[in-house]
């Protein structure tokens, strides 16, 4: 299995698609990330395909709940092929403490979310009045007193990440040129890479390039 740094997102509800996406993709170049859209729909058999194809798993179901119902969760996940999972970390300290709880005795790391990056300042100061990086920053504050494995942040943060030696980073929001999309704080592979950043979740320009194979090896290449 790989080490590589790309972890592809499979975001689709249709199981043909998501088997023909991961015909395509080469375990040898990519992990996969298996969100909240191909779990809900195609479930834990999904995942166990996944996993008989040769690919690390990045389970991204960002749990958010009480203390108690996200333990049980994972709990109820650990029994799965996957290497990584994401909570919010919005939940709170003791949130992110339980989750922990639930991962003693596996090699699954947990990685919580900081500040989704479709929201742009405007957002953040409408919900949580404070800047991205400031909730970023507090965020990691908590992060690191959970004890958490990581963080999911926007390339935009890494410089806030890659000061906290303890933390690993995955980093979604990669692009491959600007676009109109729901991504506000965007980047390309080679910069984020250049930050600092451990992982890179990419989507839309893998997935839907028209050549997945082509693409795939073209961001492979552009961060060796």
């Amino acid at each position: 299995m790989t080490d590589s740094r790309i972890i592809v997102a499979i975001d689709s509800y249709n199981y043909k698609n998501s088997v023909a996406l991961l015909d395509a993709l080469n375990p040898e170049l990519c992990m996969v990330k298996i969100g909240s859209v191909a779990f809900n729909s195609l479930g834990r058999d999904f995942v166990e395909l996944t996993y008989d194809r040769g690919f690390k798993i990045f389970l991204d179901l960002k749990l958010h709940d009480i203390p108690n119902t996200v333990r049980e969760s994972i709990k109820g996940l650990i029994s799965l092929p996957i290497q990584m999972l994401t909570i919010h970390a919005s939940g709170g300290l003791q949130m992110m403490k339980a989750a922990m709880e639930a991962v003693q005795g596996t090699n699954i790391k947990v990685f919580g979310v900081t500040a989704l990056t479709s929201l742009s300042d405007k957002d953040t100061n409408d919900i949580y009045k404070r800047d991205v990086v400031e909730l970023v920053n507090s965020m990691l504050d908590l992060i690191e007193a959970a004890g958490l494995d990581g963080v999911v942040c926007s390339p935009h943060e890494l410089v806030s990440v890659t000061r906290r030696d303890s933390l690993l980073s995955i980093t979604p929001g990669i692009r491959l040129i600007k676009t109109n999309d729901d991504q506000d704080r965007i980047m390309t592979a080679k910069q984020a890479i250049d930050l600092g950043a451990d992982y890179l979740v990419i989507g839309r320009p893998i997935t839907t390039s028209g050549d997945v194979k082509k693409s795939l090896n073209e961001i492979y290449q552009s961060i060796q």
